[in-house]
């Protein structure tokens, strides 16, 4: 009985550890807190605990109403229309569009919250015995996870390993927060795996740290971002350690970085988030599922399509801009990239939608369709080859960091430090592998443009905008909008736990 009272006690004091003052006195026959931190070591799993680090960034990332949406709904790449009675939803994703969202929008809150517990998650790993690698792989996914954060809302809540838990965490600001990922990615960056791509590595941590000396100016100053020199050399460095590691290179086939098979065949990701084909996966099969319609293969959601604008920075040749993908259009008819005009089945025929109309997919779209035609509207995306044969749980592992994307990071950095030439080289290899003509010449909004026909729907382009000043501009039913849209606002739940939180202006 003296056993069970003292196991029960040591389970129930896992919420107190760090909390109490004085633990050290004894506890129902002689238990301290020295024999609790022993018992908890020695029968903590922290394997296990690393494993739910990981899958706790399948939801926020790989689910389309998360972080994806707070990323791209709210840019020129990403349209939820309303279509008749179809996807109001109370109008959560047009005020996404038109940047008329609410502090208490649920999307955005969710997402705030599900980042937040990743950083509970491995911090309070790091309150155990670990590995070396164990320990540095837990602070690269809270440093990643504090980048998103930053980038959204200006804010984050910390709170050291071993932290009281009984008080509020303290909050890092944008510098604050950028020079923690500089440091924390600068200490593990040794102990961290070489690979495999699902798993936090060296070269993740180098992409990572590129994006925080990158994006430094613009989370210290959103309104009016300013690129030192010696911000911009660490990000060249960076990259030109990946460069020279001869590990990557550009893909023959652009979205082999997507495919189910990715994780075989891809050359350039970096890092991925694992899906297990048939076993396990996060929610990556949303990318094809929210914007297929309901008579295709599968029988998508019909919900969401790019816009004209970007649709029209593609020129002919332009690989990324989609076509036949074997193990999909031989299937069901389906090509990769952007689908547009009618539509086929796998044996060539002609689809409708559900009122008889061709299934043909038009530029122009609407945030609010009404009309015979509102099920056509809208320029559909594919940039995950669609896997048929895993059911829900797709094989294809979802991409955090890919290679073109650390060429285009070095191109800017070169480019913002007055080296034109030299950036104009990297954008026109990328541009003559994925077959588009070279430029004659760079400069910023040339780049910008290369950075959405590359990256569109990965997740970068709300961050893009920004740092290049454009976020704020008009497009297709979205009017300019006011410098308190540059950040999200803090969602009031949170304020009202967290004293040193404070509303971001404008909300």
């Amino acid at each position: 009985m003296k056993l069970l009272a003292k196991c029960s006690l040591i389970l129930g004091m896992v919420a107190l550890m760090g909390a109490c003052t004085d633990l050290e006195e004894d506890l129902n026959d002689n238990l301290t807190r020295s024999e609790a931190e022993t018992f908890l070591n020695a029968n903590t799993d922290v394997s296990a605990l690393l494993e739910s680090a990981y899958r706790g960034l399948d939801g926020p990332f790989q689910d389309q109403a998360l972080f994806w949406a707070a990323q791209e709904h709210t840019t020129d790449e990403v349209m939820g229309p309303t279509r008749g009675p179809d996807w109001d939803d109370n109008g959560i994703w047009r005020v996404l569009h038109d940047h008329t969202w609410s502090p208490d929008h649920a999307f955005l809150e969710n997402t705030f919250n599900q980042l937040l517990q990743v950083v509970f998650t491995t911090t309070n790993i790091l309150t155990f015995e670990t590995s070396a690698a164990e320990a540095a792989q837990a602070r690269y996914i809270r440093a990643f996870v504090i980048y998103c954060l930053v980038d959204g809302w200006g804010q984050v809540p910390f709170r050291e390993a071993g932290g009281n838990l009984l008080e509020a965490p303290s909050v890092l600001s944008g510098a604050e927060a950028v020079d923690l990922i500089v440091s924390e990615c600068q200490a593990i960056i040794n102990d961290l795996p070489e690979g495999p791509t699902h798993l936090a590595n060296k070269d993740a941590a180098r992409t990572l740290l590129m994006k925080a000396y990158l994006n430094k100016g613009a989370f210290a100053n959103r309104e009016n971002p300013t690129f030192d020199g010696g911000d911009m050399n660490q990000v060249i460095s960076f990259a030109d350690q990946l460069i020279n590691s001869g590990k990557y290179s550009l893909a023959d086939n652009f979205f082999d970085n997507f495919a189910p098979n990715n994780d075989q065949i891809s050359t350039e990701n970096i890092w991925t988030g694992e899906n297990v084909g048939g076993s396990r996966s996060g929610n990556v099969r949303s990318r094809w599922f929210c914007t297929l319609h309901y008579n295709q293969n599968p029988s998508g959601w019909n919900g969401f399509t790019t816009i004209a604008e970007l649709y029209n920075k593609f020129e002919g040749g332009d690989s990324r801009a989609g076509g036949d993908y074997a193990g999909m259009t031989d299937v069901s008819g389906i090509k990769a990239g952007f689908l547009v005009g009618q539509q086929f089945n796998g044996n060539g025929d002609a689809l409708q939608d559900r009122k008889g109309n061709a299934l043909a997919f038009t530029e122009e779209v609407a945030l609010v369709e009404t009309g015979n035609n509102l099920e056509v509207t809208g320029i559909r995306v594919i940039k995950y080859p669609i896997d048929y044969l895993n059911g829900d749980n797709v094989d294809n592992d979802f991409v955090f960091f890919r290679y073109a994307d650390v060429l285009l990071m070095k191109a800017e950095a070169l480019l913002r430090s007055g080296n034109a030439g030299a950036a104009l080289d990297i954008v026109n290899e990328i541009r003559t592998k994925r077959g588009a003509a070279p430029f004659a010449s760079l400069d910023l909004n040339n780049l910008l443009d290369e950075r959405a026909r590359e990256l569109y729907w990965e997740g970068h382009r709300r961050t893009d905008l920004i740092r290049f000043g454009k976020f704020l501009d008009a497009w297709t039913d979205k009017p300019a909008s006011g410098p308190e849209r540059l950040l999200f606002a803090i969602p009031p739940t949170a304020l009202a736990v967290n004293p040193n939180l404070a509303q971001n202006p404008g909300y």
